[in-house]
């Protein structure tokens, strides 16, 4: 089973092509099924604080899952489509976020943590917010921002799990007891890690999450997808082949699917 469940395409603003131009990409290098999903619109901040290119726009979102839905009946018989999203974490906006979500038929939502407050610590463009608190803060602040995404019921799988080292970003004091602590609330709600192989082609150069990482979920029996963070069709599966390895290195012989938010789990 070869999947991808991590894409981003030309509504988000940073990336390039269209649904169409994935798909096509998936099936000419043999995917099985490839999910697509865009970033929910920024519902946190007003308009005028929203950085240009970070998501689609509000009144994109039903044009969005149209057009995903309507090509996941185009394309069956080639390529099993999934239809889902990526939708930020902010804490104090969980009701906003399910009244925002909950009208779509998504087979999964990926939640994830890039703002922590109208801080998007992943945005290059916004890299000075690092010098306003003390790292160690920050990946705390961070961690405890995942625990929430876990614990608000939004969510099939938890994205990226360790984005916030991303720009090669270390903190000074051993954060092994909240990340595992983290990994914990993950396993308690029942959720989906996300192994991210985008991170091999950041500053850091290293999955999401790191290996180290990814063998204490495997030892807490948290299931894991697997996504390329794709933001051109080219990219789609790139780098995916380096998290099956580490996976399968750990003993991992199943990979979750999504159907309708029903987790699936099949053989790699």
């Amino acid at each position: 089973m070869f999947i991808d469940y991590h894409t981003h395409h030309e509504r988000c603003g940073h990336a390039d092509g269209r649904l169409r131009d994935y798909i096509e990409q998936g099936i000419k290098i043999g995917l099985d099924q490839l999910g697509l999903s865009d970033h929910m619109p920024i519902i946190h901040l007003p308009e005028e604080k929203i950085p240009s290119g970070t998501a689609m726009k509000l009144q994109q979102l039903d044009e969005y899952v149209q057009e995903a839905l309507d090509l996941k009946k185009e394309y069956r018989g080639q390529i099993d489509i999934k239809v889902g999203i990526e939708a930020d974490y902010v804490e104090g906006f969980e009701e906003k976020i399910e009244n925002l979500l909950s009208p779509y038929p998504f087979d999964y939502i990926i939640g994830s943590v890039h703002f922590l407050g109208e801080w998007d610590h992943s945005d290059s463009r916004q890299i000075e917010g690092w010098q306003k608190k003390p790292i160690d803060e920050i990946f705390t602040e961070y961690y405890r921002a995942v625990q929430g995404a876990a614990k608000s019921g939004l969510y099939d799988i938890i994205g990226h799990f360790d984005v916030i080292k991303k720009h090669g970003h270390v903190p000074q004091r051993d954060l092994t007891p909240l990340i595992v602590e983290t990994l914990k609330v993950i396993k308690e709600q029942d959720l989906t890690l996300e192994v991210n192989t985008s991170g091999l082609f950041k500053v850091v150069k290293e999955i999401f999450p790191a290996p180290a990482i990814i063998k204490k979920a495997v030892s807490l029996g948290i299931p894991f997808t697997l996504g390329s963070d794709a933001h051109k069709p080219e990219h789609v599966h790139v780098g995916v082949e380096e998290g099956r390895r580490v996976l399968k290195e750990l003993g991992v012989n199943e990979i979750a699917t999504f159907d309708q938010h029903k987790r699936i789990m099949v053989h790699f």
